[in-house]
């Protein structure tokens, strides 16, 4: 079958379901009433499956996963701001002491607390945040 027969199947099969659905639900709806409850838009437009997810997922043409941006006639959305990009946009913490906790802004929106050893040159990064820190050397 071809990806647009298997699209009309699938969205009939929806719709037959929605009908179903709404005839359980109540007897006193006209058939009318009923037709009208079931008609939903079919869009047949490009979706966009190119496009790089966070996770490096990548939609072929022929993933079944793009149905449902086909079915509905929604697009993919990607975000486009990965949290490694937005975590190494914060400069390193300059601190004074050889060793920093860092517990990701405390609190419940935080993480356990953990200690970081400064002693290596350069930005150390925190394990659960990516939060950075150096040691600022010409205070010791």
């Amino acid at each position: 079958l071809s990806k647009t027969t298997k699209l009309i199947l699938l969205d009939s099969l929806l719709q037959e379901m929605s009908f179903t659905r709404l005839s359980l639900l109540s007897s006193k709806l006209t058939p009318a009433c009923l037709r009208l409850a079931t008609v939903r838009p079919f869009s047949l437009s490009a979706t966009q499956l190119d496009e790089v997810t966070h996770t490096g997922q990548q939609f072929s043409e022929n993933d079944q996963r793009g149905v449902r941006f086909a079915v509905t006639g929604l697009e993919k959305q990607v975000n486009t701001q990965w949290a490694v990009d937005l975590i190494a946009a914060v400069p390193p913490t300059v601190v004074t002491k050889r060793v920093v906790a860092c517990d990701g802004g405390g609190g419940a929106l935080g993480h356990p607390k953990i200690y970081i050893n400064l002693d290596q040159p350069g930005p150390q990064s925190c394990n659960y945040c990516g939060l950075r820190f150096v040691m600022d050397h010409a205070h010791h």
